[in-house]
Parts: C-alpha cells; structure tokens; sequence
C-alpha cells in the first residue's frame, strides 16, 4: 500500500542536497538525536511536493500508510519534516482519517518544530469537524503528555475569526498551572495571535488572570496589542 516511488525519491533528493556542515549545527540546535543532513526546510519541501506530484497517491489509506512509514523508519530529521509535508496535500485536508497520524507525530516527536508543524493541521480538523475536535481539543488540552497540551493551546493559532473563544480559554486555563517553559510559551503564542483579530478580548482575559498567569506568557501575550486609549 505504500507509495514507494514517493519515499525513494524524497530520499535520494534529500541525500543528494545533504550539507555535512549545516546538519551538524542543525542537529545540535534541535538538541537531536536524529541526525541531520543539513537541507533546509524550504527545500525539504520542495523536493517532497515534487515527489508527490510526479508520483500521485493512489487513494488517503495509501497517503496515511506512506507518511507512517516515512516518519516511523527515518533516519535523519529531514524525512520527518518530508513526512508532515505529505500530511499538508489536498486529499488529506480536513479529513478526520488523519487525526491518528498527528498525535503519533506530536506524541513520539515530542519537540516543538514536529509538534508545531501540525498545528496547522489540527486547526483545519477543528473548523471543518468543530463537535468532534472540540471535544478532542479539550481532552488534549489536560493530557499527561505536555506535548499534546501544547498542541491543544495552539490548535487555534490560524483560527482568527473563527476562533472558538470558550475553546481558547479551556484550553489555556488548564494549562495555567504549569510551569514547562513550551506551555507557557504557547500559551503567549496563542494569545498573541488572537490579539491580532480580537485585542479587548485578550487584554480582558490577560487582566482577569492575574499573576495565574507567567510572566512569560503574559510578556507575549501583550507584545503586539495596542495602547489603551487612555495611555
């Protein structure tokens, strides 16, 4: 089932654009286990959507089957990047099908650049699939796994108008406690970016919180919102 033209070509590409030099730093900046061959991200994309063009998927069983193995069986950072890529094609969009495949990612990736690079995804799920994700979102948001939590607070950051108010908040007040750096970060990140559609809301919700909330996230929450009037 799996698509093995797609997995063959994303590799020898990757392997043929390797930097010895870069993918050591890159390996020491990610803190990771997994090598690095030092291809960056823009170019990792472009080579997994130019195997996915030259060899189509047959059907999304075969999509799922062929991003599972990529990311499972890799053995430098890069095929997991080219795996999250695969996730971001046309048939997979907002199909609930895929929801296994982001929590296997977010769960044993468990660092913030695979992590985040289904943020995306889940919030695409949750527009096109609001009672279900709202519901998962909301469990996610108080699982032990502060992985998955973080995903959970950033599962909106797309969201914009559309953001679930009532969601945004369960979310991050289940998380206020916490002092993991990647949560209070995210729930900054989160805040900031509905700042930029609904700035009274957060500023309300950052001064009902209190000293409930981190300094950290508050400083990214405020960042960008405008002045008081009177100030």
């Amino acid at each position: 089932m799996v698509n093995r033209e797609v997995l063959d070509t994303i590799r020898a590409a990757l392997e043929e654009r390797a930097d010895a030099e870069r993918g050591a730093g890159a390996q020491a900046y990610m803190k990771s286990s997994i090598p690095s061959l030092g291809v960056r991200v823009p170019e990792v994309r472009r080579v997994t959507m130019a195997a996915a063009a030259a060899h189509p998927f047959a059907s999304l069983e075969q999509l799922r089957a062929t991003v599972l193995e990529l990311w499972r069986d890799a053995k430098v950072r890069e095929e997991r990047y080219a795996a999250i890529d695969l996730t971001g094609l046309k048939m997979a969009a907002a199909d609930l099908a895929m929801l296994p495949v982001y929590e296997e990612i977010i769960r044993t990736g468990a660092w913030w650049d695979l992590v985040d690079g289904v943020a995306d995804r889940i919030c695409a799920l949750l527009q096109a699939h609001r009672p279900v994700m709202t519901g998962v979102v909301g469990e996610w948001s108080r699982d032990g796994d502060f992985w998955i939590r973080r995903a959970a607070i950033t599962a909106q950051l797309k969201a914009k108008a559309h953001t679930d108010r009532r969601l945004l908040r369960e979310v991050i007040d289940a998380n206020l406690a916490d002092p993991e750096f990647f949560i209070r970060k995210a729930i900054g990140w989160a805040l900031r970016e509905f700042g930029k559609t609904d700035p009274e809301w957060v500023r309300i919700f950052v001064e009902e919180q209190g000293e409930r909330l981190s300094p950290l996230s508050r400083r990214e929450a405020v960042r960008n919102l405008p002045l008081d009037d009177g100030a």
